[in-house]
Order: C-alpha cells, then sequence, then structure tokens
C-alpha cells in the first residue's frame, strides 16, 4: 500500500502542477486570511480547476460561517472540506448535512489528553488530522513548521482514515512514518522556501523520502 500524500496551502498554477507531478493524492487550498498561504475563493477556483480528475482538492477553512462555506463551494470545484479550528462534532455534522462533502478535522496533539479530544470527532469525521498542537500565542492554528511526539500515537488506529501532518520535512517523514504507521501525510512549510512559498524541488525531494520509507 502506498502512502498518499497531501499537499497543502498550494497558491499558484505553478504549485499544483508540481504537486501532481511529485504525485500528491490531495493538494489543499488554505481559505484563511491570517495565513500566508491564504487564497479568496475567486483566486483558487482557477488554480483548482486545473487540478487533474482523481486528485481530491481540499479547502482548509477555520471556524468558518456558512457565508464562507457558501461562498467556497458555490465557487471553488472542491472535494472535500478540513476543518482546522475549534469546531465542534455537532458543527461537523451540520457542514456534513448542508454542503454533501467529506468531512476532514484537524486536532493539535501536544500531550495524550489531546486524544481524548480526538476521539470525539471519529463518529462524525470522514478523515482525522492529527496535527502538532500550535503554542498558545500562535496566531495560525496549523503550517507552523512544529513536529509533535509521534511516540503518543504509536500503534494507534482509528476507525477512519487518518493522516499525519506537523513539522514534516524530506528529512523526518520516513522517521515519522515508521514511528506512526501512517499511511497518509501532509506537508506544507516542509515544502517552502519561505512561509507560503513552495517549491518544486522540495516537494519531489519530499516525495521521493516518503516512496523509499
Amino acid at each position: 500500500m502506498n502512502t498518499r500524500m497531501k499537499f497543502c496551502g498550494l497558491r499558484t498554477p505553478v504549485d499544483v502542477s508540481a504537486a501532481v507531478e511529485a504525485g500528491a493524492a490531495y493538494v489543499g487550498f488554505v481559505f484563511f486570511p491570517p495565513s500566508p498561504r491564504y487564497l479568496t475563493p475567486e483566486d483558487a477556483a482557477p488554480i483548482a480547476a486545473q487540478v487533474p480528475e482523481g486528485i481530491a482538492k481540499v479547502a482548509l477553512v477555520v471556524n468558518a460561517d456558512d457565508e464562507l462555506l457558501d461562498q467556497i463551494t458555490e465557487t471553488v470545484p472542491i472535494d472535500m472540506l478540513q476543518l482546522h479550528g475549534k469546531e465542534t462534532p455537532k458543527r461537523l455534522a451540520e457542514i456534513k448535512q448542508r454542503y454533501g462533502l467529506p468531512v476532514m478535522k484537524a486536532v493539535g496533539v501536544a500531550g495524550p489528553e489531546d486524544l481524548e479530544t480526538l476521539d470525539t470527532y471519529l463518529r462524525v469525521a470522514d478523515q482525522v488530522l492529527v496535527d502538532a498542537k500550535p503554542p498558545k500565542d500562535a496566531t495560525l492554528p496549523g503550517g507552523n513548521g512544529l513536529a509533535f511526539d509521534w511516540r503518543l500515537i504509536a500503534g494507534r488506529r482509528w476507525p477512519v482514515p487518518w493522516m499525519l501532518a506537523g513539522g514534516l520535512t524530506e528529512a523526518n517523514v520516513a522517521e515519522a512514518m515508521r514511528l506512526t504507521g501512517a499511511r497518509q501525510v501532509d506537508v506544507s512549510s516542509g515544502i517552502e522556501t519561505a512561509p507560503g512559498i513552495k517549491d518544486s524541488a522540495l516537494m519531489q525531494s519530499f516525495a521521493e523520502a516518503v516512496r523509499t520509507a
């Protein structure tokens, strides 16, 4: 079974082409204004439209209201919503019912207690993203280039597909996969030369590290 990669925070047609060439199974677009990877739905629409069939287009939002979600889903041809804020399981269920799209819930992990939080989403989320918990003073809920102690989830299995995120790079992704058993990995800052600036060579080297892990 091949490990599936999600390249997140893509902002240009060149980013998408490089992600596709590297073998991404998912491409992510960020609709959260404080992020250096932010796109408006209008900017994202033509970029998402060039993604080949079979590669999942993911919209990352943070505590988004229905107005923003309406705008995204009506403008951008997306396949999945990634909720990266403090959305409750009830809110997840509402979003799934309203938009009829799969929902991935991101949960930040720093200690064992955070795994209990993750468990509360398993009945409603289609996938979970196990990410590093951001520092208390962080302005972004993810994409901070931070990893967590992967031993916390060693041997853990959940009843829905899950994805590992948080500070992954070409240098550490093989070890992260070995310790966690992850079959899906998410990368953003690890394929950048600066916040929001993706690099095709880094995408290729990350992909090669995953394939040879």
